[in-house]
């Protein structure tokens, strides 16, 4: 009897821990899953590739700066002849940022040009991780994860008028471009 009792104890704390671990697949898994898949490019930019030496920052917008450490950028280049494969792809990433774990902040576009959102995991005061998502029907989509350290939606929200006057380093992001040519 107690030898039943144990491998009952057992075989259970097994299932537990199976079904505790699929929890349905995550951005960074597909991340993973696709990085070196044809037709994919993925980079991974540190924050550094943002020159803000030359401009005057207030205490706030140096704050949300320095919160950022890099960015993980996977993007998909649609192809005319593998529309089928461009919606499938859309349709998983679409499908994973439904999950109730990713809050939204923004969302924009149309049916026609594309689409973005904006999406984060944590809390506006303090953001683990920001996800940018947009897609252009012609051309692809492009995934941005921003990850940093007690990052504010509120103050990186200020930096939008910095990155208009930055000097971004162009080596990294080229190929990104270059992508999508």
């Amino acid at each position: 009897m107690i030898q039943s009792i144990k491998k009952l104890t057992v075989v259970v704390i097994l299932i537990t821990v199976f079904t505790s671990c699929d929890q349905g697949p995550t951005l960074q898994t597909y991340f993973v899953d696709n990085e070196m898949q044809s037709g994919f490019i993925s980079l991974d930019v540190p924050a550094s590739v943002i020159d803000v030496e030359n401009i005057e920052l207030t205490e706030e917008q140096r704050e949300a700066y320095e919160s950022v450490d890099k960015l993980n950028v996977l993007a998909y280049k649609a192809d005319s002849l593998s529309t089928d494969e461009f919606q499938g792809e859309l349709r998983r990433v679409n499908n994973i940022l439904k999950d109730d774990k990713y809050d939204e902040l923004i969302r924009g576009g149309n049916s026609v040009d594309g689409k973005f959102v904006v999406k984060f995991l944590g809390d506006v005061e303090n953001i683990d991780e920001l996800i940018l998502f947009g897609n252009a029907n012609d051309q692809g989509f492009v995934i941005a994860r921003v990850l940093g350290n007690d990052m504010n939606a509120k103050k990186l929200m200020t930096l939008q008028s910095v990155l208009q006057n930055a000097n971004i380093e162009d080596s990294q992001l080229k190929e990104l471009t270059d992508f999508f040519k």
